[in-house]
C-alpha cells in the first residue's frame, strides 16, 4: 500500500469516476480534490472541514466514509502537516459532543424532578379532597373547618347598636282631625 492519497486516487481511478465528476456531485473544490490525492494536507482548509471533504469524497466514490476518514487522520498526523489549529478543532468538536449529552442529561434530570413534584401535588390534592368529601359526609368536617365565620360587629358598636333600625310608623288614627261632638 501506498500513501493515503495515492490509495484514495487509485480508487477512484479504478471505479473510472473523474475528479469534475466528483465535485458536481460533493460541490467540493477541485483545488482540494487534488491537493488531497497528493497528500498536500496543508493546502485543504482545516479543521473539521478536511473530515468533511474525506467524508464526501469517499461517499461519491463508493467508499467506506468512517473507514477512510479515520486513514486520513492517520495520515495526516503522521505527515507532521497537522496544525496546532487543526488540534483545537478536534478537541473543541470532541468537547462540543460531550456537552450537549451533558446538557441533555441535566434537562432530562431537571423535568424528571419536575414530574415528580407535580405528581406530589396531585396525590396531596387528591388526598385532600378525598378526606373532605368523607368528612363531609361523615359530619365531622364542618366542626373542624366552618364553612364561614360569624358576622363581626363594627369596631366602635356594641352588638346592640349593630343591628339596623327602621324609624317608626305611626299609625292613621293620629293624624285625624279631632271629633266635633
Amino acid at each position: 500500500m501506498g500513501s493515503f492519497g495515492e490509495d484514495l486516487r487509485m480508487e477512484r481511478v479504478t471505479r473510472g469516476i473523474a475528479l469534475e465528476d466528483i465535485t458536481a456531485v460533493t460541490k467540493i473544490s477541485q483545488h482540494h480534490l487534488v491537493a488531497l490525492e497528493q497528500g498536500r494536507f496543508r493546502q485543504l482548509p482545516g479543521g473539521i472541514l478536511n473530515k468533511g471533504i474525506v467524508r464526501g469524497y469517499a461517499g461519491a466514490i463508493g467508499l467506506d466514509q468512517n473507514d477512510w476518514t479515520d486513514r486520513f487522520m492517520q495520515a495526516y498526523a503522521a505527515s507532521g502537516q497537522i496544525l496546532d489549529d487543526d488540534r483545537n478543532w478536534t478537541e473543541f468538536a470532541s468537547n462540543v459532543g460531550k456537552a450537549r449529552v451533558q446538557r441533555h442529561a441535566s434537562d432530562e434530570a431537571r423535568i424528571r424532578w419536575i414530574g415528580a413534584a407535580l405528581l406530589t401535588i396531585a396525590v396531596l390534592a387528591g388526598a385532600f379532597l378525598a378526606v373532605r368529601y368523607y368528612g363531609l359526609r361523615a359530619g365531622w368536617w364542618s366542626s373542624f373547618m366552618p364553612f364561614s365565620a360569624p358576622a363581626q360587629s363594627a369596631p366602635n358598636q356594641s352588638p346592640d347598636q349593630s343591628r339596623v333600625l327602621l324609624p317608626a310608623v305611626e299609625s292613621a288614627s293620629t293624624h285625624l282631625p279631632p271629633d266635633p261632638a
